[in-house]
């Protein structure tokens, strides 16, 4: 279960459904993930889009913009699943927890 205040998490999908595409499905990964995080950890998050292809650039950079600009209290790590190693991506297959469908 991802290890988020309920108003940060509420949060989070507000500003995913205002600066994301609905093609774009949304996972979190990573220590808030899978429960060896601190206050202080960040938050990892990837977008795939539906075909796995890269996003286009603008896309998460306004994501990462939005999320900086937001008063989440804490850092969120963005990438995009198809410009990731694919060595990392057993990792996250692992264990995650979708935020969009």
């Amino acid at each position: 279960m991802l290890d988020l205040r309920p108003k940060d998490l509420t949060l989070l999908h507000e500003l995913i459904a205002r600066h994301l595409p609905t093609t774009v499905t949304v996972w979190a990964y990573g220590n808030r993930v899978n429960g060896n995080n601190h206050a202080g950890s960040d938050l990892d998050l990837v977008l795939r889009s539906p075909d796995l292809t890269e996003r286009p650039t603008n896309v998460a950079a306004r994501f990462r913009e939005a999320l900086t600009e937001s008063n989440l209290p804490i850092f969120v790590d963005v990438h995009d699943w198809a410009l990731l190693p694919t060595s990392f991506h057993p990792r996250i297959l692992s264990r995650y927890e979708a935020l969009t469908q």
